[in-house]
């Protein structure tokens, strides 16, 4: 920091003056003022948070601007849309009419020191901003006296190498700073005396058949118990059965808010635990616990997500013990982690596991593992910190402590002296390992480390834990683990399921991180809690990267109606925070999977954070720590931003900030999205720094739950009761549905997340290029597969058995492709496959694990000339037009008939060979509108676009003709609502096929907004209800959102078309359309096709049932009416869905359909067709 004083003596006249403004504009050369507060003068001080108005005597001396201020004990003021890479430099003018001394601080940081203000004295400053004091885009500026009365400000300026201009904070904002604190940060933090200390669960113990037990299963509860329920054992009618682990909300129980529920349960201690030391320890009781043994009070704990251990050996008795809990869900705890409040329900319970354990006297009682691998990765440094602890009332002597690795030649031990009654030894073992096998996301090599601990005769216990060699480091501003710059392919995950909320047992965690496998993930960020060590223990086995993030969640957040009244910096939270960062960080700590803690979510930022992250660092060195909240300051190892968008990842990409990228949640993944996914992962690609993200997130947070009707739903927030907080379906923005089926935009996410890449090279020869962008495997393990397609027909095969192709390399490949035969006018495309040669954990042999499909030659579209069909012979039967009815045009011909209504201009019917292919009463229509998707609703396009919703369309003119032996229909429209002119022209010929062409000429004088889609709809009868098509599939795709799915042909019904995302909208588009038929059973219908590829979609549903309105309404897709016919949409173009986030993000430009002129010409032919 560089700070100037400009005025050092009282001479100060108008030679100085110009001699100080040319030295300013020198030194700000490169720097442009982009906020001012002229300091005492209403209407011009918009950025003052705090502080009163004065003027000061015409008697005193200074400038006029100088005269005016603003004072107080604290001044605040503070500036919003920070560039946090540019560079600030502040000017500020002080002006006093007393002696006095004060200061500047910004977020824990001393801008300026302590200054002293002479009385009448004009003092001048220019001072660079440390770039941590607005590390997160915002600047508070807090002006302290610290001898004096008050503070006092008479100019305060801006200036910045980014001539954007700040923006003032909002009103509400503004309120919630007027709290703001001038403190500094104190990051000497003496936590010692409050360090969990989880007992290492033993895997023997002498004399012990079984040393743990287990406490899960029904016990009694009681929604309103007595007040010393836990004295003795309760069997009355109050007292139901609950199952544990489990929510009470989740098993039908109801407790006040700011009541408590009771639990109890017996257990008998087993014969042989007699004489030893018993443990009880709680993965999670949610969020405040009181526990009771045999009628007294043991211990207690603050926090719902976090382990806790209690010493019952005193307390237990021969027999029968009754164990008991007190329970509160709505705590400090539940409010500092929004737990409630997130879940839009009680998250109340025994949540997690229950475990009672005996260890004997002398036991282990912590382990910490460290591994540090040479400069080549290769050989390893082993350090184990052990602490043995003497639990009874003698001294112990001669004990020892032996360590061995399964499959290593490595064995450490120690010789322990004597350890005092009631006290611990603590000490490190430390040894080389050659060439141990790494743990990584590719490779999840496991060792199993077994300790004994003995006395002078025999072993006492033994310990056995699994743990990996892998090391992480922060250089520069790459992650590194094992050395490499790892792409993090990341989801956040809550841990849910519709039938049992918040609680998840082992086998569901596994099935979750096989789900994460199958998308292509490699990462997972435990928002906004720590997991079950079950998720933990499947991680390290099956190589999965985590994220363990505190429960701590949304404290200051405007989401959290709490902090409306409460100052979010009080240190009196201080404890809470601490405790749950240190509770995380002791009791998951060994597990290779965790590469980097998180020290909450959202949840504001001062000194709190700021003395945990110190106090993190200390304590465990082996890992990075972020925090969103810290943005790019030194508290924080990652620069962590949630849902940065395309031009920011660049921007700081291409910045000078040493710190990696990796958003901590982006992509937001509500309903029918992940538009434009693939323009996120060109960039992460791209530059090195961006290491990747996690998107938002892996499972729709909703449970099964029935309507007022008795309709099996998906429940949100708004289902369960009028009270709690609700914001509508916003915890509904999975990859995955609740019941664990991939909702559609998955496979995007799976197809731009997986490690192998093919471009071509030379496809006329039949050379491709396969990138490998694993980071620790070659691709020996794989083989591919590749099929030539004719116009999306299979023509040739083949494999490639041997692929050599190390990480992060790519190699040229050929393949013998023979299209010498292949008719020129066909398109020729290439799909490859990569499959495993032998199975691998849970995949068997042959599993795909990455495709590809690559044009070798472009589709060429037909002419969309229609002609007659002619037999030989047999002279063309011309169609007649009939205008002799008053509401209807009628063209009929040999085979077919067709009513266009006089009064709209619309095709309302279509009739072939006596067969009906529009139902009645409907017609084929011009279509603008799309039902909202949560993205669309987001950004209010539901509000936006509706001038295209029911565009005002009034018929100007209906002619025909005969032309060319064709019947012709043309009709216009003038769009009132919107402008411009709307055109329909239909042409059949002999055999009933029809070319429509709608054209649209937009009136270049209205400013009108976009539009969803450009096309037309009409409805067929319902017996139509198969599809057969030449297009991307099999999923349904939109034109952001359509790389996963390839090109070719093929047959669904109509009913696989929809969707169920858990709020109706948008769905069923299938892309890059070649051909499309509808059929019905027997194979007959109407196919379409196009000047160009076009979109389609053929539904049970109406746009309307579908579309919400004005605003979302409280409604799940099983309360949608089926429609009974076919809804079919074609367009030449349909708006892109877009994911950067869901409220106000839409899709990038060339995603979206302007307001301009457009035409669309489509063929409807009638066909007969084999269904095979």
């Amino acid at each position: 920091m560089r700070m100037v004083n400009l005025c050092k003596n009282k001479l100060f006249n108008t030679g100085l003056m110009l001699f100080l403004c040319l030295g300013l504009q020198a030194q700000n050369k490169e720097m442009r003022r982009v906020a001012t507060n002229d300091c005492g003068v209403t209407n011009t001080q918009a950025f003052l948070i705090k502080g009163d108005d004065y003027t000061l005597p015409d008697s005193f001396t200074g400038s006029k601007e100088a005269k005016t201020c603003n004072f107080g004990g604290t001044v605040i003021y503070a500036f919003d849309q920070m560039d946090i890479q540019a560079d600030y430099r502040m000017e500020v003018v002080y002006l006093a009419d007393n002696r006095r001394e004060q200061r500047i601080v910004a977020d824990g940081n001393e801008v300026q020191g302590p200054v002293v203000l002479e009385k009448g004295k004009e003092q001048r400053y220019m001072i660079d901003l440390p770039k941590k004091a607005y590390a997160y885009g915002q600047l508070v500026l807090v002006f302290e006296a610290l001898k004096g009365d008050n503070a006092i400000v008479s100019e305060l300026n801006l200036y910045s190498s980014n001539p954007a201009q700040l923006k003032p904070f909002g009103k509400e904002r503004k309120k919630e700073l007027v709290h703001t604190q001038a403190y500094t940060v104190d990051t000497t933090v003496c936590a010692e005396k409050v360090l969990p200390v989880y007992t290492i669960k033993p895997h023997q113990v002498a004399g012990v058949y079984n040393p743990v037990l287990s406490l899960n299963g029904t016990w009694l509860f009681n929604e309103k118990p007595a007040a010393r329920f836990y004295e003795q054992k309760q069997n009355g009618r109050d007292w139901k059965p609950i199952v544990v682990p489990g929510q009470w909300s989740m098993q039908g129980f109801k407790v006040d808010s700011a009541g408590f529920g009771g639990y109890q349960t017996t257990f008998t201690l087993p014969a042989d635990w007699q004489g030893k030391q018993v443990k009880l320890r709680f993965d999670g009781v949610s969020s405040e616990s009181v526990v009771y043994l045999n009628g007294k009070e043991i211990g207690s704990h603050m926090g719902g997500m976090t382990a806790f251990e209690l010493d019952v050996t005193k307390g237990l008795k021969t027999g029968e013990n009754l164990l008991a809990l007190r329970v509160c869900s709505e705590s400090l705890a539940d409010m500092l982690g929004s737990l409630t409040q997130y879940a839009a329900h009680q998250l109340g319970g025994i949540t997690r596991k229950v475990t009672l354990f005996a260890v004997p006297d002398i036991h282990l009682s912590d382990l910490r593992i460290v591994t540090e691998l040479d400069d080549d990765y290769k050989d390893a440094d082993l350090k184990v910190y052990l602490s043995v602890t003497n639990s009874s009332d003698e001294i112990q002597k001669d004990v020892s402590v032996r360590l061995s690795l399964s499959g290593l030649p490595v064995v450490l031990s120690r010789h322990i002296p004597e350890i005092a009654a009631g006290s611990s030894w603590s000490g490190w073992l430390t040894g080389k390992v050659v060439s141990p096998d790494k743990w990584d996301n590719e490779h999840p090599s496991l060792y199993t480390m077994k300790i004994e601990v003995g006395t002078s005769d025999k072993v006492v216990e033994q310990i056995e834990k699994r743990f990996g060699f892998r090391e992480i480091r922060i250089q520069g501003n790459r992650l590194l683990v094992n050395g490499k710059a790892v792409k993090l392919r990341g989801v956040c995950r809550h841990e849910m399921h519709p039938l049992t909320g918040r609680v998840m047992n082992p086998a569901l965690e596994r099935k979750d991180v096989e789900l994460y496998r199958d998308a292509n993930c490699n990462f997972i960020r435990t928002s906004h809690y720590p997991p079950c060590e079950e998720l933990l223990e499947v991680c390290d086995e099956l190589g999965m990267f985590v994220e363990v993030e505190a429960p701590v969640c949304w404290i200051g957040h405007h989401a959290n109606e709490n902090w409306k009244v409460l100052n979010y910096r009080d240190p009196k939270y201080y404890p809470y925070v601490l405790q749950a960062n240190m509770e995380m960080i002791q009791f998951y700590r060994n597990h290779p999977s965790i590469i980097f803690w998180s020290l909450g979510n959202e949840a504001g930022m001062g000194p709190n954070f700021e003395e945990c992250y110190t106090w993190i660092k200390n304590e465990d060195k082996t890992r990075a720590v972020q925090y969103e909240q810290a943005g790019t300051s030194e508290f924080t190892d990652i620069f962590c931003p949630m849902y940065y968008d395309y031009d920011a990842c660049i921007k700081y990409s291409e910045g000078d900030i040493q710190k990696p990228l990796i958003q901590c949640e982006y992509a937001h993944a509500m309903g029918n999205s992940q538009g434009g996914f693939k323009e996120y992962w060109d960039i992460i690609r791209k530059y090195p720094k961006y290491q990747g993200g996690f998107i938002w997130d892996f499972v729709d947070q909703s449970c099964h739950w029935k309507n007022k009707d008795g309709v099996n739903i998906y429940g949100y927030g708004g289902d369960f009761n009028k009270y709690d907080a609700s914001d509508n379906n916003f915890n509904d923005n999975g990859l995955i549905s609740p019941d664990r089926v991939p909702n559609p935009h998955a496979y995007e996410v799976a197809y731009f997340y997986q490690d192998i890449w093919t471009t071509p090279a030379d496809l006329a020869k039949g050379e491709i290029n396969i990138f490998n962008e694993y980071f620790f495997r070659d691709l020996s393990a794989y083989y591919m597969e590749w099929q030539l397609l004719a116009n999306g027909e299979v023509v040739q095969t083949g494999i490639v058995s041997d692929l050599k192709v190390a990480p992060q390399q790519t190699v040229k490949v050929q393949i013998p492709l023979d299209v010498k035969n292949i008719c020129p006018c066909k398109e020729l495309l290439l799909n490859v496959s990569y499959k495993l040669k032998a199975a691998e954990t849970l995949l068997p042999a042959g599993t795909t694990i990455a495709y590809d499909q690559l044009s070798i030659r472009d589709y060429k579209a037909p002419e969309l000339k229609l002609e007659n069909q002619q037999a030989s012979n047999i002279p063309v039967i011309v169609p007649s037009i009939l205008d002799n009815d008053r509401n209807y045009l009628i063209v009929k011909g040999e085979n077919f008939s067709m009513d266009f209504n006089k009064h709209n201009g619309y095709l309302c019917r279509y009739d072939v060979n006596g067969m009906q292919m529009m139902e009645d009463g409907s017609a084929l229509t011009p279509n603008f509108w799309r039902a909202p998707t949560d993205n669309d609703f987001g950004a209010g396009l539901q509000h936006k676009y509706a001038a295209w919703k029911n565009p005002e369309l009034k018929l100007t003119s209906l002619k025909h003709a005969i032309e060319n032996d064709q019947a012709v229909v043309r009709a216009e429209y003038d769009m009132k609502s919107i402008g411009g002119k709307l055109f329909l022209t239909y042409i059949v010929n002999n055999k009933g096929a029809m070319k429509v062409t709608q054209k649209m000429v937009a009136d270049k004088s209205k400013k009108v907004s976009e539009m969803f889609r450009f096309g037309m709809q009409m409805r067929m009868p319902a017996n139509f209800n198969e599809i057969e098509y030449y297009g991307r599939g099999p999923i349904e795709n939109y034109a952001d959102r359509n790389n996963a799915a390839k090109l070719g042909k093929y047959r669904q019904t109509v009913e696989e078309q929809f969707y169920p995302y858990i709020r109706p909208q948008e769905t069923g588009t299938k892309t890059d359309i070649r051909w499309w038929r509808l059929l019905n059973i027997s194979g007959n219908g109407l196919q379409f096709v196009s000047e160009a590829p076009f979109s389609a979609s053929a539904l049970n549903y109406t746009i309307e049932s579908l579309d919400d309105g004005e605003g979302k309404d409280q409604r799940h897709s099983p309360e949608v009416e089926k429609a009974n016919f076919t809804n079919f949409c074609i367009d030449k173009a349909q708006t892109g869905l877009a994911c950067v986030n869901s409220w106000g993000a839409i899709p990038l430009e060339k995603y979206r359909l302007p307001y301009q002129d457009y035409e669309f010409s489509f063929i409807m032919s009638p066909v007969s067709h084999k269904l095979k």
